[in-house]
């Protein structure tokens, strides 16, 4: 089989190498495809936090189950997704029902090699049933769940204006859980492309360029002067994460999904005068992926209207860095098997 690793930042390769034998407790699976998110896409820059070199990258994944233990809920043939977040099982927060933030936590893609490979061994507990949806919802179950738990987080409510900073395809995700919530929607972003879809594709009412100049007054003009009740960040930018403190209401809470790996400023008597709450949305957890499949399912999200872009496997090498391109208007790029 093939696969393609990540050998040291802007640098890819491909291998060839036995199909792996399944051990007890784990599933095999054919790789049908596989979502590039900006985990894989700051990885291959070099700006990826926790990550190390070489390392196969892909965790947003459709495959079909070859082999299996005989007894487990998930057949061969079966067209599955998995929870690429490992954790120990043990330590205080999986102990305390949140395993998506494990001490211990071994990320595929990022601490352990993931998908992108034409076969790929996941431990069975993880899958996820297909749910006979498409390969195409099915790879975007991960980044949908990411956005649901964020917004999970941040506790979104009728009520609430929700301000969303960054407009790729976890702010998407966030963005459709926040108006499943009830939220009134803000989306901003330097991407004009993007700030249209938004508009066109998602319903979002108010879109602003993060470049303008005017920004706060923009902001105060949208909630009558409140400011927005909840901020979420989806850039993992280091200026745009700085730049939401100043965006938020008395009262309200700021939840990082994105990452970033730079220190944080944030003038204290400015948050602490509004008793904001700032929070953290590590990955997401089982009941998120469930949530994601069955919000599918219910057709209150359709996912295949994110997939802007397919990219062959054999030619990912070297049309990967052509993925960031402002110009080619890219949602969501999809490696195809």
């Amino acid at each position: 089989m093939k696969k393609l690793i990540c050998q040291s930042p802007g640098h890819f390769l491909y291998r060839e190498e036995d199909i792996p034998v399944r051990p007890q407790g784990y599933a095999l699976l054919k790789i049908h495809q596989v979502g590039i998110c900006g985990t894989d896409i700051h990885a291959f820059d070099g700006t990826q936090p926790y990550f190390s070199y070489p390392r196969v990258l892909g965790h947003e994944v459709a495959g079909e189950v070859i082999d299996i233990d005989s007894g487990h809920s998930c057949r061969i043939g079966e067209t599955v997704t998995f929870i690429p977040y490992i954790s120990c099982g043990h330590c205080i927060a999986c102990r305390t029902g949140k395993p998506n933030c494990c001490v211990h936590m071994q990320v595929c893609g990022v601490h352990i090699d993931g998908a992108m490979a034409e076969y790929f061994l996941v431990p069975d507990q993880m899958l996820v049933h297909g749910k006979d949806l498409s390969v195409d919802a099915l790879t975007l179950v991960e980044p949908l769940a990411i956005g649901a738990h964020g917004v999970q987080r941040a506790n979104v409510a009728p009520g609430d204006h929700v301000l969303i900073i960054g407009a790729g395809p976890i702010g998407l995700a966030a963005i459709e859980f926040a108006q499943i919530a009830g939220g009134t929607l803000s989306v901003m972003d330097v991407n004009q492309h993007r700030l249209q879809f938004c508009k066109e594709q998602m319903n979002v009412a108010h879109t602003i360029d993060a470049l303008s100049d005017n920004i706060t007054e923009q902001l105060q003009h949208i909630t009558d002067g409140a400011m927005p009740s909840v901020v979420i960040d989806a850039t993992g930018n280091l200026k745009a994460i700085n730049k939401g403190f100043h965006y938020m209401a008395h009262g309200a809470r700021y939840t990082l999904i994105g990452l970033q790996s730079g220190d944080i400023t944030f003038s204290h008597p400015e948050f602490h005068k509004r008793e904001a709450t700032l929070l953290s949305s590590r990955n997401a957890t089982r009941e998120n992926f469930m949530q994601v499949i069955n919000t599918i399912q219910q057709k209150k999200i359709v996912p295949e209207k994110y997939i802007t872009h397919r990219i062959p496997f054999n030619d990912l090498k070297d049309s990967f860095d052509s993925l960031t391109a402002p110009g080619n208007h890219i949602i969501k790029a999809m490696v195809t098997f």
